[in-house]
C-alpha cells in the first residue's frame, strides 16, 4: 500500500510538473503572437515612428521583422504597401536593401500572424 501511495504521489507531481511547463509555452506564445500583430498594425499604420516605437518595445531588428515576418500571409512590407501604408513599406525595404548574407534557403522560416480588427 505504501509503494502505491509513494507512485501515486510521483506520477502526480511529474503531471503536475509537466502541466507548469506546458502552461508557461503557451504564455510565449500569446506574447509572441501580440508582438506580431502589433507590429502588423504598424506597419498598415503608415507612421514609421509607430513602427519604430512598437519594434523598440518588443526589441525586434527592422532587418529581421522585414525578412521574416507575415502578416495574413503576405510579407510585412507588401502587406504594409497593400493597405496604402507607402512610408511603412519603404522603410521596412530600406532595412532589407545593403547587406549581403548566405543564407540557406531550406533553414529560413518565415513567421506567419492572421488577425483581424
Amino acid at each position: 500500500m505504501n509503494k502505491v501511495r509513494k507512485v501515486v504521489v510521483l506520477t502526480l507531481a511529474s503531471l503536475g510538473g509537466f502541466a507548469a511547463l506546458v502552461s508557461n509555452a503557451n504564455a510565449m506564445d500569446r506574447h509572441m503572437e501580440t508582438a506580431l500583430i502589433d507590429t502588423c498594425k504598424a506597419a498598415k499604420s503608415n507612421s514609421t515612428i509607430r513602427l519604430k516605437n512598437t519594434l523598440e518595445d518588443y526589441r525586434l531588428k527592422e532587418s529581421t521583422v522585414a525578412l521574416k515576418v507575415m502578416c495574413n500571409g503576405t510579407d510585412i512590407a507588401d502587406f504594409a504597401s497593400l493597405h496604402g501604408a507607402d512610408r511603412t513599406a519603404a522603410k521596412l525595404n530600406d532595412a532589407v536593401k545593403g547587406t549581403v548574407e548566405i543564407i540557406d534557403v531550406a533553414k529560413v522560416t518565415k513567421i506567419n500572424v492572421t488577425f483581424e480588427e
